[in-house]
């Protein structure tokens, strides 16, 4: 009967010390944690370890069920593959706790609740980009050619000055040198 962390932060500059400890404090054995999106399991590999590792009986540990899943589908999904193989979930920060009705039901509310903000979020985002579209603003993000920032890497320049060449973030080149898109 395992308690094991999960934690997730959206972006690489996030950082996940007060998740963890949060794990850490509630009991849990093992703690996997990743730096991903939550709007879509897709991607999440750190989460697909965790789901395939838990057995019956083990517990799984969130702070806040947003941690977890941002959609209700995926939410649901989660639940039921916990569901089948005799596993719970636990959230820190909130009233949910699956073994019993109350937490299931406020479990779902939340879902819910995670799933309208992502909405509202990007439908913000969207009218947003409209408004600066119109008002002849609006400016893409830069894109990162991979092959030139390895050229300057290989030409052993340093990741600030590699961004400063090219107009990138420094965190744009980390992405490009580790070859994640």
């Amino acid at each position: 009967m395992a308690r094991i962390g999960y934690a997730r932060v959206s972006t690489l500059d996030q950082d996940l010390t007060v998740q963890l400890a949060a794990l850490k404090a509630a009991g849990c054995d093992i703690v996997r944690a990743e730096k991903v999106s939550g709007s879509s399991t897709v991607g999440r590999d750190e989460l697909r370890t965790v789901l395939a590792f838990i057995r019956e009986g083990d517990t799984l540990v969130v702070t806040r069920v947003d941690r977890l899943a941002r959609s209700i589908g995926d939410l649901q999904d989660i639940v039921r593959e916990l569901r089948g193989k005799g596993a719970g979930l636990l959230a820190t920060e909130q009233p949910i706790d699956t073994s019993t009705a109350a937490g299931k039901a406020f479990l779902d509310m939340l879902g819910v609740f995670a799933e309208f903000e992502t909405n509202l979020r990007r439908e913000r985002q969207a009218e947003g980009i409209a408004k600066a579209k119109a008002a002849g603003v609006y400016k893409r993000a830069r894109t990162v050619d991979p092959e030139a920032v390895r050229r300057l890497a290989g030409e052993g320049k340093g990741a600030s000055a590699i961004a400063r060449n090219l107009g990138i973030g420094r965190a744009s080149v980390y992405r490009a040198l580790k070859g994640i898109p």
